[in-house]
């Protein structure tokens, strides 16, 4: 949307000011591959933080369940680290949403 309804404000984020004319084609490449990648980088974090709180929990409660079979003192322990694991999994979901929202708004009004 920015390249198409504000060319020159679009171009002029790729060079920064005072750039020697035989950077000019090395530098649009490299800024162009930057903004491209930049979403690709934020779905892929947030995938993995996502993935890993799932799987630990996952993990733990197979534990709880093959433990509680074992021994009840064990089973309550682990069941109690795996509740205390759920609400910090709530406060990462929290804090990501925040940062994917920071990140897309940054990126939007960098490129519109």
């Amino acid at each position: 949307m920015g390249l198409r309804f504000k060319t020159k404000n679009s171009l002029a984020h790729l060079l920064p000011q005072g750039t020697p004319t035989q950077l000019i084609p090395i530098l649009v490449i490299i800024e162009t591959l930057s903004l491209l990648i930049q979403p690709v980088a934020l779905a892929l974090r947030l995938t993995a933080n996502i993935t890993a709180g799932r799987l630990l929990i996952h993990l733990i409660g197979n534990a709880v369940l093959v433990l509680s079979t074992i021994s009840f003192s064990a089973a309550l322990l682990t069941s109690m680290l795996l509740t205390l694991l759920t609400i910090l999994e709530m406060a990462v979901a929290l804090i990501q949403a925040y940062v994917f929202t920071l990140l897309v708004s940054l990126y939007l009004h960098n490129n519109t």
